[in-house]
């Protein structure tokens, strides 16, 4: 049996100002094709079984173009593979937070798509020999959480699909998605299935030989310089989906083809350097991007450049970059402050607001913005909530 395993589409995903020549935003355009795309190739492919799973929608309220157009993939598949099911479970995106608000997700069962949303499904498929447990967000989030363990007599192969948390994975560069319930080895035990498909984390990672993210399909927040790292870490680029062959879990990687690339330009040292210089820099940088810098996604980062420079640099120059890129995004970080310890001092617990400067002061900003005002804002705000609480 061939399953395709997805997740965290994120259709309805907005950023930056380009609009496309309809008026709608380009980033939204961007995500939405490469979902096309994976269509494309699932159709290619002829899997048996289809889950996504999780974060389907960026939002819990999609704009009805993002629902509209999910619907019309979603039938593609039907009329394309009839007769391969696809399961769905709710991620923390698609998931209300309040019983008042309701979810767009149940619509898809008129296709007949197999969706979970608040509580876990066990679906069986007699002609895969197969039996899916599908647990949604809301299901983890939950103090009493169910069992996520096979039923003994059942169908030969046994898939669980969730979406969560795993410890330590994203944590290092900060790419590990935000909300997301926790989830642990224990929890998922993976010697208990034939294969677990995971929804949350947005780059391809193996947490058990049959236990896999899918990863994201765009480069989407948070951080996608660090996701480029991580896909590195792993020496694979790119984004996709996953077939898996069972039983046996082979996993194979199905990279999809971006709209756009997420550059990241050679880094720049600019210690000692005027602003006339490293302007230059910059300019040299822009010249030799291999594919140019037009309607791409990038990043340069300048290390050590102080205020007075940041400020005299050629902002008409800098403007002209932005105006060619989808989106330009150079990075000014401040020389670090040195820090003097007493030999031998005993150590100290870190303060919130002292994390949160260390935070701010490495998190990507766009030039124009005074990274030491943005700073200097964040502890304060943090501060200010310390004592509104303390009262």
């Amino acid at each position: 049996m061939k399953l395709a395993h997805l997740a965290d589409l994120h259709l309805g995903f907005r950023q930056f100002d380009r609009q496309t020549p309809r008026g709608g935003n380009q980033r939204e355009a961007d995500v939405a094709e490469v979902f096309r795309r994976a269509v494309d190739d699932l159709l290619v492919q002829r899997p048996d079984l289809i889950v996504i799973a999780g974060d389907v929608f960026h939002s819990v309220r999609p704009t009805n173009s993002a629902i509209l157009f999910f619907f019309q993939q979603l039938q593609r598949v039907r009329v394309g593979l009839p007769d391969a099911p696809v399961v769905l479970v709710a991620g923390d995106h698609d998931t209300p937070r309040s019983l008042e608000t309701g979810t767009i997700l149940r619509l898809y069962e008129a296709l007949g798509v197999h969706v979970a949303v608040e509580t876990p499904r066990r679906l069986v498929f007699p002609a895969l020999d197969c039996a899916v447990l599908a647990v949604p967000h809301q299901a983890l989030a939950q103090a009493e959480r169910p069992a996520l363990r096979p039923e003994r007599g059942g169908p030969t192969i046994n898939v669980l699909v969730t979406h969560g948390k795993y410890p330590g994975v994203g944590e290092g560069r900060g790419t590990d998605d935000y909300g997301g319930a926790l989830l642990s080895r224990e929890t998922l035990a993976p010697e208990k299935w034939d294969y677990t498909a995971l929804g949350h984390y947005h780059v391809a990672h193996e947490v058990a030989p049959n236990a896999w993210y899918a990863g994201s399909l765009e480069y989407l927040a948070p951080n996608p310089w660090g996701q480029l790292q991580d896909e590195a870490d792993r020496q694979r680029r790119g984004k996709g989906y996953l077939l898996v062959e069972l039983p046996g879990a082979r996993v194979t990687f199905r990279p999809v083809t971006p709209v756009r690339s997420h550059m990241e330009l050679p880094p720049i040292g600019g210690s000692g350097l005027s602003a006339k210089e490293l302007d230059a820099r910059i300019a040299e940088a822009v010249v030799k991007a291999k594919p140019a810098i037009d309607d791409q996604i990038v990043r340069l980062l300048v290390w050590d450049v102080p205020r007075a420079v940041g400020r005299d640099l050629d902002h008409a120059a800098i403007r002209a970059y932005k105006a060619r890129a989808l989106n330009f995004l150079l990075d000014l970080r401040r020389p670090e402050a040195p820090r003097v310890e007493a030999s031998g001092a005993p150590g100290r617990r870190r303060t919130l607001p002292e994390v949160v400067r260390e935070f701010l002061t490495r998190r990507p900003l766009d030039a124009d913005l005074d990274r030491e005002a943005f700073v200097r804002l964040g502890v304060e705000y943090v501060e200010q909530a310390g004592r509104e609480g303390a009262t």
